[in-house]
């Protein structure tokens, strides 16, 4: 039975979605273009080189693109393959920067294939003790990216809800991942939980500590 479509999402209080592609970008019929038509306000980061998968470079175009906007917009992350590896690394310099937490930038994630970063020799580079917001991974038994039980352990590394999706390939354009409602669920879900929590502190402020 198909996943239902949420209703649209109110203006008020808006979180906007932002899409980090991998390996190559993602393409018209790709879910990741898909999925950005269906937010108003949704963001695409755009790699200077697509090609050349490097960790530093492509956390640095997530900087850039947050920075193009104002500090207090809050974001749900939705990255593909290798742009799971720069989302991680991004939110984890964040982390050490210690940048506070209710002054807007990415506050959850859906991570969906993301590339082995064994095989990108960047391993050692992200982070292992969570990821420090809700976060869900879904992964493949037979992403030709990444072996199935090395997903599930990085979704353990970075707290992240695993939700195994079967024989899916690398979850893409090639496996037959155009429109997906799964990722529109899951999307919808994490930008209601934003905007819950931010009526929440508008109307208890001193219970959140801060005035949203």
């Amino acid at each position: 039975m198909p996943l239902p479509l949420a209703t649209p999402l109110p203006a008020a209080h808006a979180v906007r979605v932002l899409v980090i592609p991998g390996l190559h970008d993602s393409g018209p019929g790709h879910w990741q273009t898909w999925l950005q038509r269906q937010y108003a306000g949704a963001v695409r980061v755009i790699q200077r080189d697509w090609t050349a998968p490097q960790l530093d470079a492509w956390a640095d175009r997530i900087d850039r693109t947050l920075a193009r906007h104002a500090p207090q917009t809050e974001w749900i992350a939705v990255a593909h393959s290798f742009g799971c590896l720069a989302l991680a690394h991004h939110l984890s310099r964040r982390a050490q920067a210690g940048t506070p937490g209710h002054e807007g930038g990415i506050r959850a994630a859906l991570m969906v294939a993301p590339a082995d970063p064994v095989k990108f020799g960047v391993a050692d580079r992200l982070p292992t003790t969570g990821l420090g917001l809700p976060a869900t991974l879904i992964g493949s038994e037979d992403d030709p990216w990444m072996p199935f039980e090395r997903a599930r352990e990085w979704a353990h590394h970075w707290g992240a809800r695993f939700v195994n999706l079967g024989r899916a390939g690398h979850i893409n354009t090639e496996s037959g991942h155009g429109p997906w409602p799964l990722a529109r669920y899951h999307v919808d879900h994490m930008v209601r939980d934003r905007q819950r929590l931010k009526r929440l502190a508008r109307a208890h402020p001193l219970e959140f500590g801060y005035a949203v």
